[in-house]
């Protein structure tokens, strides 16, 4: 409510001049479509393509022909949904959830607050970076950077993220 009002004088002398071009190209990437909207439109030309099957391991026209340019970050779930397709985009969907019930579990059954805030912790940071990963792949927000969990290419996130499992599976021991 207080933005609302606001949101003239932020978008006037608050927000740079770049911010206010991401903004403008995340509602509609069309505008710029070789320059600042091309990854976003690249990433939803890839998820469709893969249709329900996939165009198989490694046959992904978008991403093998280079059109997906960070393709092993940001967009791994574009090359997923286009090689693998919707059903292997749903399988990737329900591994994580796996992921995320057992760290609930671990959650519930920890015998102290402190081993059910690590669990808790650890698969909020799971489901946030999945949902946020994933809508950015699918055109609902804007290029953000934050990998997907246990998918993306990249050493910090994987490490911070294992740590977090290895945490929680400590809690699950105890």
């Amino acid at each position: 409510l207080i933005i609302l009002p606001t949101a003239p004088f932020l978008w006037r002398f608050v927000l740079k001049d770049y911010m206010r071009e991401r903004f403008i190209i995340f509602l509609d990437p069309q505008l710029d479509p070789l320059g600042a909207g091309y990854n976003a439109l690249q990433a939803r030309i890839s998820i469709g393509s893969g249709g329900l099957m996939g165009q198989g391991f490694m046959n992904g026209t978008q991403s093998q022909l280079h059109f997906l340019r960070v393709r092993h970050t940001d967009f791994i779930f574009s090359v997923l949904g286009e090689e693998l397709g919707f059903v292997g985009a749903l399988l990737l969907l329900l591994l994580m959830l796996i992921v995320l019930l057992r760290m609930v579990r671990i959650a519930s059954l920890a015998g102290d607050s402190f081993g059910q805030l690590i669990a808790t912790g650890v698969a909020t940071i799971i489901l946030s970076q999945c949902f946020v990963n994933i809508s950015v792949n699918i055109g609902l927000l804007p290029t953000t950077g934050i990998p997907l969990p246990f998918v993306s290419y990249g050493g910090s996130s994987l490490v911070t993220l294992f740590i977090g499992q290895g945490l929680a599976q400590g809690v699950a021991l105890r």
